[in-house]
């Protein structure tokens, strides 16, 4: 019998650190641009260098970054070295405003510390989970660890806020550093030996290349990528726009804006308790295509919405906890896929070319969104945004993924699946969730040999062993602009 994931230790540890490391994160999202506002007066310019230097590193070393974990034969100690790298930068921050050091240029440069540290420890942390967690087990993993996140994402702004009123803004980014100290502590406890076998390097470009190429030629990695890019593409184009129209369109009030974004992130804790149960019965493709079908009824709610402000509420309060589900589910279902699919020797290089696509288009999605805005108006960008959502239905629905894994599964080399027959959920007692988290969830997915584009025959009787392998930590940037 499977041991359940709530009675791993090795995976109750990492969870726990990836859970605190990810609310420190999100505490910092707020008291680091507080801090260059209100003690540094940073000009609009300068705070826009910050913003993008927490996002440049991706585009400038994410392909590297892949091809070097793909080299390693363990993961974990450069994932301790990230977390500890990121510390002493975020205990920067508050050392320099105490002995009268602190400038913008020098947040600048925690930032993108921050940032290369953070995309380091993602393509390290990819090929990390495959031997922390069992084959058949990873798809409800990743339910776990994204649950974590919608938890973060709902109280790290408030906490961080309280925080800065009442430690200042440059101290309470001190409780980033902590978190990330504690993050690599916990990762240190961690036992389970690292079994790797690392590719053989050619040279960095043809490394990178063959990395490209694994997503390019396998036509359900392709279409994950092309699917990933669209959504974020025109998410980011109305995350450009959309608070201005909240506010000056609909009249929103600001102080329901932020409870509207809570609920979001709400919806996305309860999307991964429901994609754990959902999974085991319909199975991650299916789930995958559904999503994505359903992505634009937030837009066009928000679109199309009129009435009474009561009304306008409710309803962008539904479908925002409706987006907030289907981004979570989409995120587990697109990290299972790509875990699946993926070659164990290529699973770093096919995350980090994921990361460099999906967060490099990010830019752009938001450049075309403002600037469409000035030329067409707030609300046609809304309902075009919805539209061009919509096309990342296609990339699914035209590619092997429009089928149950049933015909599509496939095991990584050096791996058997096995029956899942327990939950990860951590009990209460272990600082999450509640008694209801405690069913069974997922089975393992019983596929083929080696080579990425083969694939083998479940029996229909066996739905329930055939889940997805998942960890997409990237999540489309936690898939945050539809949030």
């Amino acid at each position: 019998m499977t041991v359940p994931l709530r009675r791993r230790p090795d995976y109750r540890l990492l969870w726990a650190s990836r859970t605190i490391s990810v609310a420190g994160t999100e505490v910092s999202k707020l008291a680091v641009p507080l801090t260059g506002i209100t003690l540094l007066a940073a000009s609009p310019s300068q705070m826009g260098l910050l913003t993008a230097a927490a996002f440049a590193p991706a585009l400038l070393f994410g392909l590297q970054a892949g091809a070097v974990s793909d080299r390693l034969r363990r993961h974990r100690p450069l994932m301790i070295g990230c977390e500890l790298v990121a510390a002493a930068a975020a205990l920067a921050v508050p050392a320099a405003w105490l002995l009268g050091a602190l400038s913008v240029p020098l947040l600048v440069a925690v930032a993108f510390v921050i940032g290369a540290a953070g995309v380091v420890f993602r393509a390290a942390n990819f090929p990390h989970l495959a031997t922390v967690v069992p084959a058949g087990q990873r798809t409800e993993a990743m339910a776990g660890l994204q649950a974590s996140y919608s938890v973060a994402s709902v109280a790290g702004p408030g906490l961080g806020g309280l925080l800065v009123q009442v430690l200042t803004a440059p101290l309470a980014v001190l409780v980033e550093g902590v978190s990330f100290l504690l993050s690599a502590l916990l990762m240190g406890r961690i036992r389970t030996p690292e079994s790797h076998n690392p590719a053989a390097s050619r040279g960095m470009l043809r490394d990178v290349g063959e990395g490209l190429r694994a997503c390019l030629s396998n036509p359900s990695l392709r279409a994950l990528l092309g699917a990933g890019v669209t959504i974020n593409f025109f998410a980011m184009a109305y995350t450009a726009v959309s608070m201005l129209y909240l506010v000056n369109v609909l009249a929103i009030p600001k102080g329901l804006i932020g409870v509207l974004v809570a609920l979001s992130g709400a919806g996305g804790l309860l999307g991964a308790w429901l994609t754990a149960r959902l999974n085991r019965r319909t199975g991650t493709n299916r789930l995958l295509k559904w999503s994505v079908v359903l992505f634009p009824v937030d837009f066009l709610t928000v679109g199309l919405i009129g009435g009474p402000m009561w009304w306008k509420i409710l309803a962008m309060a539904v479908s925002g906890v409706a987006t907030g589900m289907l981004v979570v589910t989409f995120a587990t279902c697109m990290g299972a896929v790509q875990l699946r699919e993926a070659p164990a020797e290529l699973r770093g290089r096919v995350n980090a070319t994921f990361t460099f696509a999906v967060q490099g288009v990010l830019a752009v999605g938001g450049l075309v969104g403002g600037v469409l805005a000035e030329v067409v108006g707030l609300r046609t960008v809304i309902l075009v945004c919805a539209a061009g959502i919509a096309l990342s239905a296609i990339w699914i629905w035209a590619s092997p993924l429009r089928g149950s894994e049933l015909d599509s599964a496939r095991p990584p080399s050096g791996e058997t699946a096995a029956p899942l027959r327990a939950s990860m959920w951590p009990r209460p007692s272990s600082g999450y969730g509640s008694p209801g988290y405690g069913s069974s969830r997922y089975s393992s997915s019983g596929y083929g040999s080696s080579g990425y584009g083969r694939r083998g025959h479940v029996p229909p009787g066996r739905v329930d062993q055939t889940m997805g392998q998942a960890i997409y930590e990237l999540t489309l940037v936690k898939m945050r602009s539809l949030m």
